[in-house]
């Protein structure tokens, strides 16, 4: 049966738009520039971590869905949908690799009269400076005209169960009004609500703000933990009383590092253009850096708390708990644990982690032991580290069971361990 939508990129964006596609009756097709997913998908599986279970790509399937690897599927679509990765590169500006060869594999095959929408996360500027012209050159056809062209940035929370596909607004951002409508007719489908952005910088740099923001507050709430700490002041309760404010003041908390898919971005250095403004973000550069110190300082206290009680890190049998960037999820993308587990190693303690969600972790490409028993791994480690809550965790219980326990998290009750 000819599909209605195609998705390019299957992971973490594709597939919970896959499955949004499938559960409102729009016959959908996944195509991936890499062929990995498509093996994974056809026998029921999920391609990455973190992203839809097994049993929900096996619905998906049932629904209709049809993960491809033949590009020819990619022209016979009403509407294209790009969800290409975008990470960090060595530079620290956002790779479009993949954004480019999902534009390709599309412009060989586009159609007139198609919607093509761009739902990676890019730089302002992409949709119209990358994206359009590989489209045009590579289909002969112009945007605008012949086809329909907007971003869509995705709003993904993984793990959010308040806020899914269905209720969270849409940005939509044309080249065009006709565009932007055209992009609205499909997203109010799968969404109750589509906001209309001037154009495609707008919906492109609400992005930028939106992950800029959460960074920059968190290196705020890090700054203030090391700050507290050195005062003897309980950021946690400080928090909680400042929470209590109606306005003006919106809540977060440290940790040990900042993971997930969306780094902070600094549009002041577009690598694509020639018209780069050279503004750098003052802000989310300093804010990066003190973030990226934070796997730092939690090896600091580590030592610390080890040396007051009489022992070295060297030899020291370091439990790490939780390895994943966020509560009760399997995804380890850019999870400062792998860092800190890393750096113990290099001062020669002994590492090993639980994790429920995580049945085989390796770092250095070598296999890190996991605890069968999390109490009997706590009270035999010299230091139990708390580097992600998930809510399977007994923390009071696992308080009294460890020798010593630092919880970066502030998530065990007040005066049972060493908080961050």
């Amino acid at each position: 049966m000819p599909a209605d939508l195609a998705i390019i990129g299957l992971g973490h964006l594709g597939l919970p738009l896959a499955q949004a596609a499938v559960a409102a009756g729009i016959q959908t097709v996944g195509y991936d520039t890499d062929p990995r997913p498509f093996a994974e998908l056809s026998a029921g599986r999920t391609p990455v971590e973190g992203s839809l279970s097994a049993s929900e790509i096996r619905r998906m399937l049932s629904g209709g869905f049809r993960p491809t690897t033949d590009p020819a599927e990619l022209g016979r679509v009403r509407t294209a949908v790009i969800c290409a990765p975008t990470p960090l590169g060595a530079d620290r500006t956002l790779d479009l690799a993949a954004v480019g060869d999902a534009a390709r594999a599309l412009a060989a095959r586009l159609r007139p009269h198609t919607t093509v929408l761009l739902e990676s996360a890019v730089p302002p500027g992409t949709t119209e400076n990358f994206v359009r012209p590989l489209l045009e050159e590579g289909s002969g056809l112009r945007a605008g005209r012949d086809f329909h062209l907007a971003c869509s940035p995705s709003r993904l929370d993984p793990g959010n169960r308040t806020h899914v596909y269905s209720n969270t607004p849409k940005v939509i951002g044309g080249l065009t009004p006709a565009c932007t409508e055209s992009a609205a007719t499909f997203y109010g489908r799968l969404t109750d609500k589509v906001v209309r952005a001037r154009g495609p910088r707008e919906a492109e740099m609400t992005k930028v703000l939106e992950t800029n923001f959460r960074h920059v507050n968190i290196a705020l709430v890090n700054e203030m933990a090391v700050l507290c700490h050195d005062l003897g002041v309980d950021l946690w309760d400080v928090i909680r009383c400042a929470e209590t404010k109606p306005f003006g003041f919106q809540p977060f908390r440290p940790g040990p590092g900042v993971g997930g898919h969306c780094p902070p971005v600094d549009p002041g250095f577009l690598p694509y253009s020639s018209r780069t403004p050279g503004h750098p973000l003052r802000m989310v550069s300093l804010a990066q850096e003190i973030n990226d110190r934070m796997p730092s300082y939690v090896i600091q206290r580590c030592a610390t708390l080890l040396n007051e009680h009489g022992k070295s890190v060297r030899g020291a049998r370091v439990l790490l708990l939780g390895v994943t960037y966020k509560p009760d999820l399997a995804d380890q993308e850019a999870s400062p644990a792998r860092e800190i587990a890393n750096r113990l190693m290099d001062m020669g303690a002994q590492i090993g982690y639980h994790d429920p969600h995580v049945l085989d972790w390796r770092v250095r490409e070598l296999p890190v032991p996991r605890a069968d028993s999390l109490y009997e791994a706590a009270s035999s480690a010299d230091l139990t580290v708390l580097l992600q809550h998930h809510r399977t965790y007994d923390l009071q219980g696992l308080a009294v069971k460890a020798q010593l326990l630092l919880d970066t998290r502030g998530a065990t009750p007040a005066g049972a361990a060493h908080r961050l």
